[in-house]
């Protein structure tokens, strides 16, 4: 049976691939983007880093030096008395690197002009709440870092 007149014209039939062929377009573009906005995949911290003693003598006063905490970045503070404070590098305000300024004792974030002070406590800008904290504790000639999720619940 065949019909006189066709169902579909040419016309919408093109009409419809085009449009299909730019809709599969968007998808193909915005699925990345869409994913990077809003998946939040929790990758696993290790149980605890090791850093060794002697290195951390080496370490001048008043000075910081970065580490890499599975995949947080991490800095290790040395005050003058001597003490050792381990915070994390990441700014809680929108998770920029902040740097240690020995000249002031802060803890300074470029991005927005966030400042914390060497407890970790944030006191002048954007960052809503202070660096979160590693535990520490020496085991022989290495210092154990290690940092309890639940208690620096925060901002990780």
């Amino acid at each position: 049976m065949k019909l006189k007149e066709s169902l579909l014209s040419r016309r919408w039939f093109l009409t419809g691939l085009i449009g299909g062929a730019i809709t599969a377009l968007t998808a193909y573009i915005a699925n990345p983007m869409v994913r990077f906005l809003f998946h939040k995949k929790k990758l696993p911290l290790p149980k605890a880093v090791k850093i060794a003693i002697a290195d951390i003598d080496k370490m001048a006063a008043n000075s910081a030096s970065y580490f890499r905490y599975g995949y947080m970045p991490a800095i290790l503070l040395k005050t003058e008395e001597g003490d050792l404070r381990i915070f994390s590098a990441k700014c809680t305000h929108l998770d920029c690197n902040v740097q240690y300024k020995p000249d002031t004792k802060k803890f300074f974030c470029a991005c927005h002009e966030g400042y914390f002070n060497d407890l970790g406590e944030n006191i002048q800008g954007p960052p809503p709440k202070p660096l979160p904290e590693f535990d520490m504790t020496i085991e022989g000639e290495q210092l154990v870092v290690s940092f309890d999720e639940k208690k620096n619940n925060n901002h990780v």
